[in-house]
């Protein structure tokens, strides 16, 4: 099996893979490629480049190659797809940040203190905290609005 980097006449990036070079040429041939973001069937195979591993890192054949340039709606990790993920990471952590500067942490009392200012006992106020799954869930069904925080894998080390 080969897998090829292919691009649209529209300029969008995608995968596909084919049995062999000869079965890919045949089936561009007969319009049977097309593109999954537009449909086109104007498709070129896309500049790509061989990845290296790292020495001493076992590699599968799957991850032999990677394209080359960005391209939109491409599905591979490319500088855009980098960028948008930098940029959800920033989106995160300001999140994370304004919570945590304009909250108090009750640590593992949130499930009690969530419910003290659902039921009136005590006055409303913003506040963060630790729940598991089953105490939030919980929460979540006596009507109490809850949400998770996301947690950055950086946010762990």
């Amino acid at each position: 099996m080969i897998r090829y980097t292919l691009r649209c006449d529209r300029g969008h990036g995608f995968e596909s893979w084919f049995q062999s070079s000869g079965a890919y040429d045949s089936q561009v041939k007969r319009k049977l490629v097309s593109c999954p973001n537009c449909g086109s069937v104007r498709v070129e195979k896309a500049i790509m480049a061989p990845q290296i591993g790292r020495k001493g890192k076992a590699r599968d054949a799957s991850e032999t190659t990677e394209p080359a340039a960005s391209n939109e709606g491409s599905t591979a990790s490319t500088p855009l797809m980098m960028a948008q993920e930098s940029e959800l990471r920033a989106k995160i952590k300001e999140l994370r940040d304004h919570v945590t500067k304009n909250a108090d942490n009750v640590g593992e009392k949130f499930p009690d203190e969530a419910r003290k200012m659902h039921y009136g006992d005590i006055e409303h106020r913003p506040i963060y905290g630790e729940a598991s799954p089953d105490e939030a869930r919980s929460l979540i069904d006596e009507g109490i609005e809850v949400s998770p925080l996301p947690v950055l894998p950086g946010d762990r080390n």
